[in-house]
């Protein structure tokens, strides 16, 4: 390593131990007090930097490039509110699990309070949304204080990743030079890190296997319920074969959130449920399908009338994390190991010794589960209900698939159903934020490289439009599926919509924006379709571009209400 000068040797030796522990993205900002760390991370082959111009969307490009990929991802920005910027995507890092280095420029002390521009109270800017929290100070170069940075860059890295995942941030007070001016005063060896390209630090993480005892305690359970499901969420763990395998150990229904995995793919599919939100709506099939116990692994999904049933059944929840992800709060007990290798452990254990549960208990959530694909096909056309669903002919092969919150995700857990196709559902459900939406699929498709599939309404689309700029500064490739109903169309679903004034309530709650899509998708360089029916969202979903299917807010609460109905009254003859 060459140091360059007193500001950026640091910085180097930094950057360098990131890279020895596996860093392989960067999202850097523009600025000028963040111009060394920009500069040490984009002049390092080893990394991969994506320019983002916009703080806020650039945060959510790291986050979605840290979901989608599994590995902590570093974020730079300059000083000033640009760090607060990032406040949104710190916290859904933190909610839904995702490592991240979030590296903030700063002011040294002798500029701070006293007027001097791009200068806030930067230390611990993020309170308890992050992990950890370091200020990194100013030290008087030499091999001191490239021990210290090397062992920083370790801590972070591996305190970002280690148990349960998440941000953490770490604030460098820069002083001058900030300009790659030589310094042929410092010696090169003072900043080398260990031979061999090895980290400063490695950290060993304890077994995460369950034991034999927990095993036996889990296939008690087992053996003690008679009737029971297994439910998957939102995991950042590989559960598709263990929760199928476990399914069929069992003999019980898995009910799979789009997100989990395990909905869609060329595994076992026999024991999936993919309607199971249109079946709990009615109160018939609730009283005939009570659980003696249900197994859930990962988190809780978006579904009310699945976290309704759930409150009144006997739950065990596998939860490598312990991170409590259990809103119903009771859950009788949280097994703290990963749900993949558990699955296949205690599917191993009752294919040995337990024969499955009678076959006509998941015989007939499945009977159930299929009454769905004919009433939905009853809807009108195109419908919203019909809308995301349309892909699930024709996406690819490992097509990678961001769905944002609000209705997109409520109508995708509801309405796609399973399918050959291995499909990867992502989305921001940590806070559940529509922010950042955008911005976060950019990130999921450079990790991934290659086009991804963004499910969104109009105002996530729009709240987003950096994302777009994103977008088309990195020439990536992006094919969106917009309902464009004139607002916040969730609100319709809610009381605020019955009993608010209606002009105050369009005007406040629904907010329609009234712009022109087409010419949104002109700005971010995507041909436009405004899709009249699912075979025209199928024909235009074959290329990158922005597909808008308009749909009426007040048509659209009765044509969901009608289909649950309709699911209701099916379900009598089944």
């Amino acid at each position: 390593m060459m140091p360059i000068n007193s500001t950026f040797a640091p910085l180097q030796a930094f950057v360098d131990e990131l890279a020895r522990c596996g860093l392989q993205h960067v999202v850097t900002c523009p600025g000028s007090r963040n111009a060394p760390l920009i500069l040490a991370t984009t002049s390092d082959r080893r990394l991969e930097c994506v320019s983002v111009i916009d703080e806020r969307s650039a945060g959510y490009v790291a986050l979605g490039i840290a979901k989608a990929s599994g590995k902590p991802v570093a974020v730079t920005c300059t000083s000033g509110t640009a760090a607060a910027n990032l406040m949104p995507a710190v916290v859904e890092a933190r909610e839904a699990s995702v490592p991240l280095l979030v590296l903030t420029a700063d002011r040294p002390p002798e500029l701070r309070d006293t007027g001097a521009g791009q200068a806030i109270d930067q230390l611990k800017l993020y309170g308890s949304a992050v992990k950890w929290f370091c200020e990194v100070g100013n030290h008087e170069p030499g091999r001191a204080a490239a021990v210290h940075y090397r062992s920083l860059a370790c801590r972070a890295w591996f305190t970002s990743e280690d148990g349960r995942p998440g941000p953490v941030h770490l604030n460098f007070p820069l002083r001058e030079p900030l300009a790659p001016l030589a310094d042929n005063d410092l010696d090169p060896t003072d900043w080398e890190g260990r031979p061999g390209s090895r980290p400063w630090v490695t950290v060993t993480d304890a077994p995460r296997d369950a034991t034999p005892t927990i095993i036996e305690l889990l296939e008690r359970d087992v053996g003690e319920a008679g009737r029971g499901a297994i439910v998957a969420g939102s995991t950042r763990y590989d559960i598709a074969a263990s929760a199928a395998r476990l399914a069929a150990a069992t003999g019980w229904p898995l009910l799979a959130e789009p997100t989990s995995g395990v909905r869609c793919g060329p595994h076992d599919r026999s024991h999936v449920i993919a309607h199971y939100d249109l079946l709990l709506r009615s109160e018939r099939f609730v009283e005939d399908h009570r659980p003696d116990l249900v197994i859930r692994v990962g988190d809780t999904p978006t579904s009310k009338p699945l976290r309704a049933w759930l409150s009144g059944a006997r739950q065990i929840v596998i939860d490598p994390d312990a991170s409590w992800h259990e809103p119903t709060r009771e859950a009788e007990r949280v097994i703290a190991t990963a749900p993949d290798s558990t699955c296949e452990m205690l599917a191993a254990a009752l294919e040995e010794n337990l024969p499955p549960s009678p076959s006509e208990w998941t015989a007939s959530w499945r009977l159930a589960d299929a009454v769905v694909p004919e009433a939905l096909a009853g809807t009108p056309d195109p419908s919203e209900p019909r809308a995301y669903s349309a892909l699930a002919d024709v996406l690819p092969d490992g097509a990678l698939v961001w769905v944002a919150s609000s209705m997109p995700i409520r109508d995708v857990e509801s309405f796609f159903p399973q399918t050959d196709t291995e499909l990867r559902f992502l989305s921001n459900r940590g806070a559940n934020g529509i922010d950042g939406t955008i911005s976060s699929a950019l990130g999921a498709s450079i990790a991934a490289g290659r086009r991804v599939f963004l499910l969104t309404g109009e105002l996530a689309l729009l709240h987003d439009i950096g994302g777009l700029m994103a977008f088309r500064r990195r020439r990536a490739e992006l094919t969106i599926v917009c309902v464009n109903n004139g607002g916040g169309g969730i609100f319709d679903f809610l009381p605020v919509a019955e009993h608010a004034e209606g002009a105050l309530y369009l005007e406040h709650v629904v907010t329609p924006s009234g712009l022109n899509l087409e010419a949104v998708a002109d700005l971010a360089g995507l041909p436009h379709t405004r899709a009249g029916s699912s075979d025209d969202i199928r024909a235009a979903a074959g290329a990158p571009g922005l597909i808008e299917v308009r749909t009426d807010r007040d048509e659209n609460v009765r044509i969901h209400r009608d289909l649950f109905e309709a699911v209701d009254n099916a379900l009598t003859a089944v």
